[in-house]
């Protein structure tokens, strides 16, 4: 996907027989997908106007211009919307990022070594993590904090981890496991 356009919200289930939605918007304040005017979706050939939402739990109950019906609105399930880069205001400080400027970053040790690449940024309710995939391997969080993650240089395309003890003994003990299992198949 190109940098040029931001992901911002994906369209859920319809929501009654009227032509509402459930979307589950990307940012900090969930009605912001409203401002950006029409919203395109991946491929760039559909634009959905914005004419109601409102907050409803986690989602945000949305009607789109056009979309009148439950049969109409079914058919937007999972659709994710896009507005373009240069709509996001300017970042006021040096420690604020958007999200789609981290992901494909490589992830270092503070030695240098290459961990991974950064493949997401959930917040499953307890603050943002940093999803670490290295190559090979199944991919592991760290919280996204300034003693985990210490340092980001988007120019050179970086991000220092500091691996969590917790997560490294995890690590060993999954392979003494591994051991542990191959010693007694023989």
């Amino acid at each position: 996907m190109s940098k040029d356009r931001i992901l911002i919200a994906r369209i859920g289930a319809a929501h009654g027989v009227r032509g509402e939605v459930r979307v589950k918007p990307f940012g900090d304040d969930p009605l912001s997908f409203c401002d950006y005017g029409p919203l395109e979706t991946a491929d760039g050939k559909r634009r959905l106007v914005v004419t109601s939402a409102r907050l409803q739990k986690a989602m945000v109950v949305t009607r789109f211009e056009g979309i009148d019906d439950r049969t109409a609105a079914e058919a937007l399930n999972g659709l994710d919307l896009y507005i373009p880069r240069d709509a996001l205001p300017e970042l006021q400080d040096d420690d604020e990022f958007y999200h789609t400027d981290l992901l494909g970053l490589e992830a270092v040790s503070p030695e240098g070594e290459t961990i991974g690449r950064i493949v997401a940024l959930p917040d499953f309710g307890a603050g943002t993590l940093v999803e670490i995939r290295p190559q090979g391997t199944a991919s592991f969080y760290v919280p996204f904090t300034r003693e985990a993650v210490p340092e980001i240089d988007l120019a050179a395309g970086k991000v220092t981890v500091v691996v969590p003890e917790s997560t490294e003994d995890d690590e060993a003990r999954d392979d003494g496991a591994r051991d542990a299992d191959e010693d007694t198949v023989d």
